[in-house]
């Protein structure tokens, strides 16, 4: 990346004087890390952090950037991609500190997988290939990403087992053929990824009429648990049955935690319209009895579907 722009070119923010040279904006946010991680010079609260304290904001600028995009408002959304950037950049400058590796080795990495992962489009220089290459053909585009991954896996396997013989300790003999799935993901999107790298070796159902039938045995397992009166158990067969509900979402194509996302915003819609209906016929959340709740609600349902009152 250039260090200065073009003089007379002016940035994003208005046109600079002639002559006058501008720091690159990623540039600038590295130094200005650097500076807050500065053990003498910089922010006593940013010097103090670690990779695992700032792990929770990093998940939590992800889930705004979702938000941002959800919403619609694109100013926000640069805000929180902002944010974001800001955390790779603080766990880079943490990791270059302990001289593992350097924000440049992290944009390096990524910029090698994407010409790896994408051999439809790059040559393995990272020349783009003509527009009309035959590689483009989109079954085969499938089935060698899911290839490529597969051999990055089974890489990556590898040279954990060499690490591991390097300590002394014995390789494992079997490993873990649904390793590398993050467990900080939030519980569904990790079931939906868990379940497609399973499917991947062959374990799954044909159709997703098949896991239709089996969200219902897990439904009447839960039943028969709740009936027992057992917590451990009805906790069980409800993790089965979130698990099997996971499946049925790869199954139709449709992300779980889009669906589960929507369907809570449906709620909480319904909710407040309900609470207006309440509202106009002289009642109220928490004075109003489970009927005429129901009855407010079906009309909020009803003013959604355009039915009116």
């Amino acid at each position: 990346m250039s260090e200065t722009r073009d003089a007379g070119r002016p940035g994003p923010g208005g046109a600079k004087a002639a002559g006058a040279a501008e720091e690159a904006p990623l540039s600038r946010l590295l130094r200005l890390m650097a500076t807050l991680r500065d053990p003498v010079a910089g922010c006593p609260w940013d010097v103090a952090q670690s990779f695992a304290t700032i792990v929770p904001y990093t998940i939590e600028e992800a889930y705004e950037v979702a938000d941002a995009v959800a919403r619609g408002d694109l100013r926000d959304l640069r805000d929180e991609l902002g944010d974001l950037l800001l955390q790779v950049v603080f766990h880079a400058r943490m990791a270059e500190e302990q001289g593992a590796f350097a924000f440049d080795d992290v944009a390096r990495a990524i910029g090698d997988k994407l010409v790896r992962r994408h051999p439809h489009v790059f040559t393995p220089d990272g020349t783009p290939l003509p527009a009309g290459s035959p590689l483009r053909d989109p079954a085969q585009v499938e089935a060698q990403w899911a290839a490529i991954k597969a051999q990055e896996r089974a890489a990556r396997q590898k040279e954990l087992q060499e690490a591991l013989q390097d300590t002394g300790a014995a390789p494992d003999p079997a490993p873990d053929p649904l390793g590398g799935v993050a467990r900080a993901l939030p519980a569904l999107a990790r079931a939906e990824k868990i379940s497609r790298r399973a499917a991947a070796y062959g374990f799954d159902w044909d159709e997703a009429a098949q896991v239709v039938d089996k969200v219902r045995e897990e439904t009447d397992e839960v039943a028969e648990a709740l009936a027992a009166g057992d917590p451990q158990a009805l906790s069980e067969e409800i993790g089965d049955l979130l698990f099997s509900v996971a499946n049925l979402a790869r199954h139709a194509g449709i992300d779980p935690e889009t669906a589960l996302r929507d369907g809570t915003a449906k709620f909480e819609r319904r909710f407040a319209a309900m609470a207006r209906h309440l509202a106009a016929s002289g009642g109220a959340l928490g004075r109003s009895d489970l009927a005429a709740m129901e009855a407010a609600w079906q009309a909020a349902k009803r003013d959604e579907a355009g039915g009116g009152p």
